[in-house]
């Protein structure tokens, strides 16, 4: 990082900066240090009980991940934003409900966020550096090992929930976290109080268990990282408990109480894209690739590629009621070329009571 400049009054600098922020579009701006002590202890512990899964990265990164200094050399100061993603989409409980439709985490109906969000920071690195003169930065969107909910609940940005996620008390937990690394000696914000209480909705309402106590998350169980982060075979004992959710997993997020306070995005970008908030699972599963990249474009649905797309599919095909027509689409898919998506096939027809594809999932 260049020599830092020399700044009068570093308090109007801060003020200065929120309000830049603010008319980029982000929701909210908050300043903190580097020391994340507390949370480098939670991640060594999760690390070392290996409920990161298969995330090599989680733990190939270690320390860096909690050290902001260590990952961006003379890092000082943080400042951590948010940006609200809810979108004006078919109400989520009635497509969980509806096992015949597709369910898709929420901040995937639109586009992905990590280049609108990365550059909205650096929009407002360059609104800072119009006044102050260069300085030493580097912007983050989900895009490097940071620990973005630690910084953002020290940043007073809200609170880490039980579930894990980040709740802010005006408006649930439906946003994004971008930071800026930088070497200004700013103030830094009041930390976020913990307002979850006795509440345990988030954890009762896990449908595979994956919040295994208060702020304790296996991700092995989760169904996000199980249909986003897994490469492999979705564990047998799991798929049952999918239901119809292909793309994440919004459960803990719902049932908050903190969410009946959240606003809708101003972004269009946020908004459903293709119809995805009320597709079909046998709409979906049709798609050949040139299909799946051509809805997928633009989207962090593209990350999975179609193989696991189509498993995803077949699980919740698997659990769907039995009907001709998911039996049909199965079938079409019983010879995929891929052996991951045959044995998704296979097991979701044995669902069904074919008793060739009982055969073959065993």
């Amino acid at each position: 990082m260049p020599a830092n400049p020399v700044i009068d009054d570093l308090d109007q600098l801060a003020r200065d900066i929120k309000s830049w922020g603010a008319e980029l579009g982000f929701d909210q701006i908050g300043i903190t240090g580097t020391d994340l002590s507390d949370a480098e202890t939670h991640l060594l512990n999760w690390l070392a009980a290996g409920r990161h899964g298969e995330m090599d990265y989680m733990a190939r990164h270690g320390t860096k991940r909690s050290r902001p200094a260590a990952l961006e050399p003379g890092t000082l100061r943080v400042i951590s934003a948010r940006l609200n993603y809810w979108p004006e989409a078919a109400d989520a409980d009635s497509v969980l409900q509806s096992p015949a439709q597709a369910f898709i985490s929420r901040y995937a109906l639109g586009r992905d966020y990590h280049k609108l969000l990365r550059k909205r920071l650096q929009q407002l690195a360059r609104r800072i550096e119009q006044a102050i003169g260069p300085f030493g930065y580097r912007a983050f969107t989900d895009s490097a090992p940071v620990l973005e909910k630690a910084l953002a609940e020290q940043a007073g940005l809200g609170w880490i929930g039980k579930h894990t996620n980040l709740i802010h008390k005006q408006t649930g937990s439906w946003f994004f976290l971008g930071e800026l690394y930088t070497d200004l000696p700013l103030p830094v914000d009041a930390p976020g109080d913990n307002h979850c209480g006795t509440c345990r909705s988030c954890l009762d309402a896990c449908p595979t268990g994956a919040i295994v106590g208060p702020y304790e998350l296996d991700a092995r169980l989760c169904i996000s990282y199980l249909t986003i982060e897994l490469h492999g075979p979705i564990p047998v004992e799991l798929r049952p408990l999918l239901g119809n959710r292909i793309y994440g997993c919004d459960d803990c997020q719902l049932v908050c109480p903190w969410n009946r306070f959240a606003q809708l995005t101003a972004e269009d970008d946020f908004q459903p894209r293709h119809g995805l908030d009320t597709a079909g699972l046998i709409e979906c599963f049709g798609w050949d690739e040139a299909t799946f990249l051509d809805r997928t474009e633009g989207s962090a649905i593209r990350r999975i590629g179609h193989e696991r797309w189509l498993r995803n599919i077949a699980v919740a095909l698997g659990n769907a009621p039995t009907s001709a027509e998911v039996i049909t689409a199965l079938q079409a898919r019983s010879d995929h070329s891929s052996e991951l998506v045959r044995e998704h096939v296979a097991w979701a027809l044995s669902r069904h009571g074919d008793n060739n594809a009982q055969d073959a999932a065993r």
